[in-house]
């Protein structure tokens, strides 16, 4: 026996004679880190124990979250979308004065005026303009739009009334007490008003047909619809009024310089020019849909367009439940760690 157990231990130190301290230091260092890495393992079974051991606190938590849900959804007012679709008005003015540019084009340059080769796109200043501050503070303004824009909070369908905040405004004294923070005032500004109905207004043009389509979201479908009616009027009035002052600007400077040319061919120039203008002070005298042409009108909508509560109350639950699910496992995990650590503390 003493024979063997020598020859065992001479055979010991001969292997670790063979294998260099280096070799035997990454070994250990191997099994230390696949040791660490089954201790960081998560067992799914040990995971779906943990979720089943905290089950009552998920559903509790997915409960309070699921009527929250349905409380904050049942809460927010139904709000209507008014709808008009737009197609752009021929304009005959752009393609005269383009014929001109490319015919008296020379002459009118040896004069000091430029004839211009393309057209404006007129639509797509127009849908510009209805989204531009100035233009919406005007509408505002103009409509007496501000309570409506910025005191309401939802619509009575029996009677077909918009409901004020009273919180915000007073309606028997007719006066804001809306309780603000500097610089801003208890009567908002235009500024707030125009922002606000820019969060209504919706604006967009279909690049293949050209048709434009513009919608309001409020409270009230009838205002709604009313809203949308006298927004196409303006913008189309707007237009017609500045492209009225430039044709008369234009007249008027034309015919001063006609006064004082002595080139007969300058006087063509000039007769053709005047004749053009005149032309387009016409189509704005007769046109009453000068740049945006109805093609369905805006009607008054009979759905509401939001809020989606279903989806509110879903999201809202789902929402519940993955928190409940994390808390539990984090207090599952947490508590066997500290389990773990006093058991180690107990055993040293």
């Amino acid at each position: 026996m003493p024979d063997k157990t020598a020859s065992q231990n001479s055979n010991e130190q001969s292997i670790h004679g063979t294998i260099s301290p280096e070799a035997i230091l990454l070994s250990r260092q191997m099994s230390q880190q696949l040791a660490l890495q089954n201790d960081d393992e998560i067992d799914l079974a040990e995971l779906c124990r943990a979720i089943w051991a905290g089950k009552f606190l998920i559903i509790a938590i997915s409960f309070i979250f699921a009527v929250t849900s349905v409380a904050f959804a049942l809460s927010k007012p139904d709000v209507y979308k008014a709808s008009v679709l737009l197609s752009p008005a021929a304009s005959e003015g752009a393609g005269g004065m383009g014929a001109l540019a490319g015919q008296f084009g020379g002459l009118a340059s040896l004069a000091g005026i430029s004839l211009g080769g393309g057209g404006i796109d007129k639509t797509a200043l127009a849908l510009e303009i209805i989204k531009s501050r100035a233009f919406l503070e005007t509408f505002i303004v103009k409509h007496n739009l501000l309570v409506p824009l910025m005191a309401s909070e939802k619509w009575n369908r029996v009677e077909d009334t918009l409901i004020l905040d009273e919180e915000i405004y007073d309606v028997t004294n007719k006066k804001w007490v809306r309780e603000v923070s500097y610089p801003k005032m208890p009567k908002p500004s235009t500024w707030e008003a125009y922002q606000r109905l820019l969060e209504l207004l919706s604006v967009s043009q279909d690049k293949t047909t050209s048709l434009v389509t513009i919608n309001i979201e409020f409270y009230s479908p009838g205002i709604s619809k009313q809203w949308l009616i006298w927004l196409v009027s303006d913008v189309n009035n707007f237009m017609r009024e500045k492209d009225e002052k430039e044709a008369q600007a234009s007249i008027d400077y034309l015919t001063n310089q006609l006064e004082q040319t002595e080139v007969s061919a300058m006087e063509t120039v000039f007769y053709q020019l005047i004749e053009e203008q005149t032309k387009n002070m016409m189509l704005t005298k007769v046109s009453a849909e000068y740049v945006l042409k109805t093609i369905d009108p805006a009607q008054v909508p009979e759905l509401k367009a939001g809020p989606k509560r279903a989806l509110i109350v879903v999201l809202g639950t789902m929402l519940g439940g993955i928190l409940s699910v994390l808390i539990v496992l984090i207090r599952y995990f947490t508590n066997n760690g500290n389990s773990t650590r006093t058991k180690e503390d107990i055993l040293a």
